[in-house]
């Protein structure tokens, strides 16, 4: 499966973007997907996490109550909405995609198979 990434942006603190990450071929509603992120000098990390039917979502802490993750199984579209963005939420972020009904791990990146290029979001003070 092949994913494509895109809303990233520059924007200043306190607003909001909304990323897309869009999934090759005809199985993707058996895909959990994930959102990491880095930023310079730092490991990815995990910053949410859907299952396959969208009925379970996972937030990281640093994120909690900011962002939000969701799916369109019809479009094969995963997204995620970003609010009340802060500088420390600066870095590349990547789509994430493992081809299971059941995710037992959804933070570590070594759980997904599959992963986006990356877009890049900047928010500025």
């Amino acid at each position: 499966v092949q994913l494509v990434e895109s809303g990233g942006g520059l924007v200043q603190a306190g607003g909001s973007l909304r990323l897309s990450c869009t999934a090759s071929g005809r199985t993707f509603s058996s895909y959990a997907m994930a959102w990491f992120r880095q930023a310079p000098g730092k490991e990815r990390e995990f910053v949410a996490a859907i299952s396959w039917s969208g009925g379970n979502t996972y937030i990281a802490d640093s994120v909690k109550g900011r962002f939000t993750i969701s799916r369109d199984n019809a479009k094969n579209t995963v997204y995620l909405q970003m609010n009340s963005l802060k500088p420390e939420d600066t870095a590349v972020y990547y789509c994430a995609a493992e081809p299971t009904y059941s995710l037992r791990r959804y933070a570590p990146t070594a759980s997904y198979d599959y992963w986006g290029q990356g877009t890049q979001v900047t928010v500025s003070s």
